[in-house]
Order: structure tokens, then C-alpha cells, then sequence
């Protein structure tokens, strides 16, 4: 596409980048330097980034895997998915290992879990969004009963003196007496704690069981009105200034 056809054409637009994302991290703000070069030829973002691939204009579940998921998080999440599959899981939850990290992958990692929930809960059953709420907090615990065992690898990610908060030691507490206990630790066992060299799965393979399962919005993601859209609409335009 040429430069005209992209929002604030001819113009320098400039991206600040959300505060979540440099906290504690020693960048420095650059939002003061930026705003003192705003004129006729600055402009903060606002709208489609000419950077990133445009979404269509009603964007699927699947416009958001390859137009904006990081690729470590696709690799994740399709392998997640295609174990649970070749294990002959439900469809649920093999839908709730396709979704369970998806907030990792272009919104937020911090309690992604809990976000990652609140992205999904208009569009699934309600099994599976809270399976992803809680697997956040049950993957730091063991069940013999499954062959679930504390990640190695987050040994190496935390520390081996690390001890999860009391708010992740309350989820979990609370989620090994639900009845959808079992959809949400599956989530832990089919779950890749690193990441290995094997062929990436084909999203094809999960078509059909989204399109059985998880309730595309006419209008597309992010612009249904939903509770959630503008968790998806913050995916599809991430670098607006507002």
C-alpha cells in the first residue's frame, strides 16, 4: 500500500510506548520529548500502524494469530492445542489450550491468565474461559493423579527459591474443588514449559473446532460492543496514544 492510503499520511507518527510495558525497566518516558515536537509534520499514532499488517474489516479469531500473535506464543499455543488434540480431548478443551496464553502474544503477560479469561469470556463457553482464568494460578502446583509436575523450566524462569503470591495460592486452592477443575489443569499438562524445534501445527487444523465452539461476532473482534472488545481493538490498533 502506498503512504497515502495509510491514516496520517505525510506525516511523522510517533509512537509512545504503554507505561505497563516499561515500568522498572530503566527506559526512559519519552512522552514530554514527543509532545514538544508535535506540529504540521508530527502527530502522535492514532489508527492503523503502516508498520503492521492491516486487519480486515471483520477481523476473526484467527486474523489475530497471524496478523499479531508473536510467533513464539503461536508456536505455543498451536503445539499446546494439537497435544490436546492427539490425545483425544474434548473440544473444549482443546479450544482452552488454543486460548490459554493469548494474552501473552500481543496484550499483556502480566496475570495473563486473568486477562486472557476476560478476552474470551464473551465469545466461549463459560468452562473454558474459566479453565484459562485459572490455569494461571495451577500451574505452579503438582497433580500425581494427571502426571503433573512442577515445570522444570520455571526453575530456571523464577528461581528455584521463588513461592508464588497468596492470591495465586488462593486460585488454586479454590480451583481444585470446582467441578471445571479438570478442563483447567488439562491446560497445565498439555502446556509446552519450553520450546522445542518441532514442526509448527497448521491453524487449519483448529478451524472447525472454533468454528463450533467459539462465537465469532458479525461485526468482527474488536468491534461487537462486547465487554471485551476493546482488549481486541487495543491488539488491532496497539500503538494509538489514546
Amino acid at each position: 500500500m502506498s503512504e497515502s492510503e495509510w491514516p496520517q499520511s505525510g506525516r511523522e507518527r510517533m509512537v509512545i510506548p504503554a507505561p505497563v510495558g516499561i515500568c522498572g525497566t530503566g527506559i526512559a518516558n519519552p512522552e514530554e520529548e514527543m509532545v514538544r515536537k508535535l506540529d504540521e509534520r508530527h502527530v502522535m499514532m492514532m489508527g492503523d500502524n503502516p508498520a503492521l499488517a492491516r486487519f480486515p474489516s471483520k477481523p476473526t479469531l484467527l486474523d489475530f494469530f497471524k496478523l499479531r500473535l508473536q510467533p513464539i506464543t503461536v508456536r505455543h499455543l498451536l503445539t499446546s492445542a494439537s497435544r490436546a488434540l492427539d490425545a483425544g480431548q474434548s473440544e473444549r478443551v482443546v479450544l482452552a489450550c488454543l486460548l490459554h496464553d493469548i494474552s501473552n502474544g500481543a496484550l499483556i503477560r502480566s496475570d495473563h491468565g486473568y486477562w486472557g479469561a476476560q478476552m474470551i469470556a464473551p465469545y466461549v463457553d463459560e468452562e473454558i474461559a474459566w479453565a484459562v482464568r485459572y490455569h494461571q494460578a495451577l500451574r505452579y502446583y503438582q497433580d500425581e493423579s494427571v502426571g503433573y509436575a512442577y515445570p522444570e523450566s520455571y526453575h530456571r524462569f523464577f528461581g528455584a527459591d521463588y513461592t508464588p503470591p497468596a492470591y495465586i495460592r488462593r486460585d488454586a486452592e479454590y480451583a481444585r474443588g470446582h467441578r471445571w477443575y479438570m478442563t483447567s489443569r488439562l491446560i497445565t499438562l498439555y502446556d509446552i514449559y519450553f520450546f522445542d524445534d518441532s514442526p509448527l501445527p497448521d491453524t487449519e487444523r483448529f478451524e472447525d473446532i472454533i468454528g463450533r465452539n467459539f462465537r465469532q461476532p458479525a461485526e468482527g473482534l474488536g468491534l461487537d460492543g462486547s465487554p471485551a472488545a476493546h482488549m481486541w481493538r487495543t491488539m488491532i490498533w496497539p500503538n494509538n496514544f489514546l
